[in-house]
C-alpha cells in the first residue's frame, strides 16, 4: 500500500547548525486509516515532528513525500481564532479552499454542528471557552474533509470536562470515518491507549519505539526490547 506520507532520515535543525537537532534521521511511513499517536518528554521532537508532517517546516537533511493530492489538516494545541463570528472562522477555511462566499458560509454550519457548536454560530470566536475555541479548530479541520489529521496536544491545556468532550469527538470522527489517519501527540497514556492503534515513542529527536499499541503497552517483553520507552511509561524517564 502506497504510503500517504513518509519520511527518509529526515533531520531537522532549529536555529545553528551546530545545535542539537530537533530530529534526527527519521525513517517513518504512514499509510490509510492509522491512528499513530506520538509519545515522548518535552522537548523529544513530537510537535517538530508533526509540523514536519504537516509541511511547516522542512528537513534539514532528508527527504519527505506525501501521497499526490493529499488533504490534510492540522489541529494546533492552541488553535488561534479570529476575531469573527464561529461561523466566519469556520467558512474562511473552506473559502480558501476554493469554495464561494456563501457555500462556505452555509458549509460551516454542518461542522459546527457535530461539535455542538451551531447555536453558538453568530458568537465572536473570541468569547468562546477553552474547550470551545478547541471544538471550533476541530470543526475548522473537519470542514476540509482531510485524509490526514494531525493534532498536537489537542486536549492538553484543557478542564478535565472539556478534555473528555474533545477526545470523544475526535473518536466518534475516527469511528465515522475509517479512511482518515490521525497522528496525534499526547502525555496522556490513558488517551494513548484509547485512540491509537500504533505508537512512535521519541526522544531527544530520535524515534526509538515504533509498535502496536498493544506491544508498546506489553509489560515485561516491552522492557526488554524498548527499555527508554518502558521507562517512559513508568514515569521514570530522567
Amino acid at each position: 500500500m502506497t504510503p500517504l506520507v513518509s519520511l527518509t532520515r529526515a533531520t531537522i535543525h532549529l536555529g545553528r547548525k551546530d545545535g542539537a537537532p530537533a530530529l534526527v534521521a527519521v525513517n517513518l511511513s504512514i499509510g490509510v486509516g492509522e491512528r499513530v499517536a506520538l509519545v515522548g518528554a518535552n522537548g523529544s521532537g513530537k510537535s517538530t515532528l508533526l509540523r514536519l508532517l504537516h509541511g511547516l517546516a522542512r528537513p534539514s537533511t532528508g527527504h519527505v513525500a506525501h501521497a499526490p493530492g493529499l488533504r490534510q489538516a492540522m489541529l494546533f494545541q492552541k488553535p488561534h481564532l479570529l476575531r469573527l463570528s464561529v461561523q466566519t472562522n469556520v467558512a474562511l477555511g473552506l473559502w480558501l479552499d476554493g469554495r464561494s462566499w456563501s457555500d462556505a458560509k452555509a458549509r460551516a454550519l454542518e461542522p459546527l454542528a457535530r461539535v455542538g457548536l451551531a447555536a453558538l454560530a453568530g458568537r465572536n470566536a473570541r468569547r468562546l471557552s477553552g474547550g470551545q475555541v478547541q471544538r471550533v479548530a476541530l470543526a475548522r479541520a473537519w470542514a476540509l474533509a482531510p485524509q490526514l489529521l494531525l493534532l498536537d496536544e489537542p486536549t492538553a491545556s484543557l478542564d478535565p470536562h472539556a478534555k473528555r468532550e474533545v477526545e470523544r469527538m475526535v473518536q466518534e470522527f475516527a469511528a465515522q470515518s475509517p479512511d482518515v489517519t490521525l497522528v496525534f501527540a499526547s502525555h496522556n497514556l490513558g488517551q494513548v491507549k484509547r485512540l491509537a492503534s500504533r505508537v512512535i515513542y521519541l526522544e531527544h529527536g530520535r524515534v526509538l519505539a515504533d509498535l502496536p499499541v498493544t506491544e508498546f503497552f506489553g509489560g515485561a517483553q516491552m522492557a526488554q526490547s524498548h527499555p527508554e520507552a518502558h521507562f517512559f511509561i513508568k514515569g521514570e524517564l530522567v
